[in-house]
């Protein structure tokens, strides 16, 4: 571990890293040029207008929470669209506060999967990196890795759906609070979606000055600046300019000594795991009277770093205990593992206020370009022989050379405190991608260069829907709710460019050109009934759709496309949600149950290619609960636990299952069958992958009053996974049980909790969990190693 760093110096820093770069600094001339041009006209209103309360409340954890009130804070959500009580939604809704966000990225961990376990039924991974995270709730996501991919887990970002799996890599920083939903949620949210949303609410601009930063300092020089700061500009203007740093050196050493496709390699000393991810977001709020507001905001990401590093021939046959070092490799291609995003986008959220009658319009348009190289065989086959067969070379690019969506959304709701609540609106996607596959032919140097072995796709996919919802108070106690979406979702990919011989000659027989096109309904009806002021029960039904998927990248193989056709869901729960002990204690506890008829599947065939398919149906039941507790005056513990079991019902269908060169290198305790060389299983009966069968989630802060205005305080969060397997087909080898990390920090808070500074550990027992798998080369996927920091919090005023 290096020496840590002293705040300033990390604030030094961060503003180079921020600052030194073109985008940055056009960002700061768009700043500038906006207050400029706004002051002067603003100057002349005549009137103090207020800013609508949904968009400039101020986050709670803006402020520093009292640990020692006896009574918890109410949390209020906006799972329906508008500002509610948590314990007066229908729908099972868990929270992550921005304070507890952060604790959890103090280390410089992704800001995306640094969720996974945090609420229970949600779990997040990624093999491809930085760029690449993807989602599950209640067992339902998609393994798939092509860029192209669509999944069953929608991410909001102020009110703003991430559709592309690199734009829901996105960082959160500056953060209010995240919402999770689960199950289906097609009434009101963007995109429909079989699984549930994420929603990542940003804190906004407000008409008091107000700022928070975080920065930390630790373990392979890993560094952290999650910073915010916003207030008025004049009379009918305010804004908020924030910012995320995170960098970390390259840690992992690259052991391999010989040929490549690269030319020679020699060994090199920390030659990947690092990365530097540079984010910038600039708000500006226009309220020039009651009725009227604007909300135009702008971002920019610049990311370097390793793609996901694979530790070849790690798993044994029989166990997932894989036993290669985390800081080692042997790689000999793919350049260390490289990686690079930039991204930008905007968005302009518009309400009027009729008085009974509010229209909002939220406008978004978001761009990405970059690439990702690996090497997927995951090492040297001469160093690391899977199941006797010492071959199999991997080497693989994937680019994008332009992806762009834009989204409109328009939506009329009713105000006030009326019996009838309701909601009505429209939907517009419109997004593009052009992708590029390259594989290892075309990376040597040798006499088998093939400078033609690489495909080119466009992607295009257009979706538009209609969509409401109305809400009724039958009695002070009793609401019911009903909405009903209609969704038309298109997509197209063409193959722009085969891979051929290096003579030029084409191989392809595939299909060139493939369109898919689905329309269907989706609707919910929830009710929700007050027992009294402080328990509360609920049902929900709900039917969901996911449109049709196209997977084309089989194509660099010379491989047809593979399609599968829309998927739909239905999903029952039921659920109390209470606050007990006079306030001190919140516990929410949910059912669930689900059918997905002809769910979307992914395999691998003998290339580590994706493929698509339908089975008949998965199944699926539940338990979840949310705990907040407060148990003795500057105690705070919040826990959380799910119970899932799901199964795959469709006696047709068969994965292909782990073969290096034909040899079955894993252990396949399902039936098989061989077709070729090629082996595959049956997976009736199995359970959804990345589907953990438990999750239980731990955190709690205890704080000890010194003197009139500090406290020194110790925090831990701890998070335990059941068994969860990485494929469609039972194998022990790519199924883990127990996976646990958990988080350390001891501290003090100064001045009423304005600001803090701490010791902390991440994963602080150095436990090396398996987070996916190569199958056909036995090879791992380990989460970070211990990292111990140093962490500095102020906010003000």
């Amino acid at each position: 571990m290096t020496s840590l760093s002293t705040p300033a110096s990390i604030a030094a820093v961060a503003h180079r890293r921020i600052f030194n770069g073109p985008r940055f600094s056009l960002l700061a001339l768009a700043c500038a040029g906006i207050l400029a041009s706004t002051s002067v006209q603003a100057q002349s209103a005549t009137q103090d207008a207020p800013v609508p309360a949904q968009q400039t409340t101020m986050a709670t954890n803006d402020r520093p929470a009292k640990t020692d009130s006896k009574e918890l804070d109410t949390i209020t959500v906006t799972a329906e669209r508008r500002e509610q009580d948590l314990q007066k939604v229908p729908v099972s809704v868990g929270v992550v506060q921005g304070d507890a966000m952060r604790v959890y990225t103090e280390a410089g961990d992704d800001t995306l999967l640094a969720l996974s376990g945090r609420v229970p039924g949600l779990y997040a991974e990624t093999t491809t990196g930085r760029i690449f995270p993807r989602f599950y709730i209640r067992g339902l996501g998609n393994i798939d890795f092509y860029l192209g991919a669509s999944q069953p887990v929608s991410i909001i970002q102020d009110d703003v759906v991430l559709e592309h799996v690199v734009l829901k890599s996105n960082p959160v920083y500056d953060v209010d609070k995240v919402e999770v939903l689960r199950g289906p949620q097609g009434s009101l949210f963007g995109r429909n979606t079989t699984a549930g949303i994420i929603k990542f609410d940003n804190i906004k601009p407000s008409r008091e000055y107000s700022g928070r930063a975080m920065l930390s300092y630790g373990s392979y020089n890993t560094s952290v600046v999650d910073a915010g700061f916003g207030g008025p500009i004049n009379n009918v203007l305010s804004f908020r300019v924030s910012a995320l740093v995170q960098h970390r050196d390259n840690w992992v050493d690259n052991t391999y000594s010989g040929p490549s496709a690269d030319g020679t390699v020699s060994p090199k000393h920390n030659a990947m795991g690092g990365y530097d991810d540079r984010n910038a977001r600039l708000q500006v709020l226009l309220a020039p009277n009651k009725a009227f507001s604007l909300l135009a905001s702008a971002h920019v990401r610049d990311y370097s770093g390793t793609s996901t590093l694979f530790r070849r021939a790690a798993l044994k046959k029989g166990s997932s205990n894989a036993d290669t070092p985390w800081d080692k490799v042997a790689y000999d291609e793919a350049d260390n593992n490289p990686q690079a995003y930039k991204t930008s986008g905007g968005s302009l959220n518009a309400k009027y206020d009729f008085g009974k009658v509010s229209l909002t319009s939220i406008t978004a348009y978001e761009t990405t370009h970059g690439y990702s190289r690996g090497d997927t065989d995951g090492g040297a086959a001469a160093d690391y022989p899977v199941g006797g067969v010492p071959n199999g070379y991997g080497q693989s690019m994937g680019r994008v050379r332009e992806l762009d969506q834009f989204t409109q959304e328009f939506r009329l709701a009713s105000e006030g405190h009326d019996a009838l609540q309701w909601q009505a609106g429209a939907y517009y996607f419109n997004g593009h991608d052009i992708t590029e596959f390259y594989q290892r032919a075309w990376f040597l140097t040798t006499a088998a260069h093939n400078p033609n072995n690489w495909v080119r796709l466009r992607d295009d996919n257009t979706a538009w829907a209609v969509f409401g919802q109305v809400s009724y108070r039958l009695s002070d106690a009793w609401t019911v709710t009903a909405g009903v979406r209609e969704t038309d979702d298109s997509k197209r990919t063409r193959l722009l460019k085969t891979a051929d011989t290096a003579a030029g000659v084409v191989t392809y027989k595939g299909r060139t050109d493939v369109r898919l096109d689905d329309k269907k309904p989706s609707w919910d009806l929830s009710t929700l009934y007050s027992v009294n002021k402080d328990v509360s029960l609920y049902g929900r039904v709900a039917k969901g759709f996911r449109g049709p998927t196209i997977q084309g990248r089989s194509a660099v193989f010379n491989s047809d496309f593979t399609t599968a056709n829309s998927e739909t869901i239905l999903s029952w729960e039921g659920g109390i949600k209470t606050n007990l002990l006079d306030h001190k204690m919140r516990l929410n506890v949910a059912g669930f149950t689900y059918t997905v008829r002809d769910i979307q599947l992914n395999g691998n065939d003998s290339n580590g290619n994706g493929v698509l398919f339908n089975a008949d149906k998965a199944r699926a039941y539940g338990l979840e609960a949310d705990l907040d507790w407060r148990p003795i005056p500057n105690l705070t513990i919040n826990a959380g636990a799910s119970v899932l079991r799901s199964k795959i019902q469709d006696k047709r269908v068969y994965a292909q299952v782990c073969a290096l060169n034909g040899v079955v290198v894993c252990t396949v305790e399902n039936p098989t069958i061989k077709i070729g060389a090629n082996t595959f299983a049956q997976i009736d009966g199995n359970p959804l992958p990345n589907a953990p069968t438990y999750n239980i989630n731990l955190a709690a802060r205890y704080d000890i009053p010194v003197g009139r205005n500090g406290d020194v305080f110790i925090s831990t969060d701890w998070n335990k996974q059941g068994k969860t397997s990485f494929v469609l087909y039972k194998s022990p080898e790519f199924t883990t049980n127990g996976n646990f990390e958990g988080g350390l920090q001891v501290g003090y808070s100064g001045n009423n909790g304005q600001y803090e500074v701490a010791l902390f550990a991440r994963n602080i027992t150095n436990e090396k969990n398996l987070k996916g798998v190569i199958e056909n080369y036995m090879a791992a996927v380990y989460n970070d190693p211990r990292i111990v920091g140093v962490s500095f919090n102020i906010k003000w005023p």
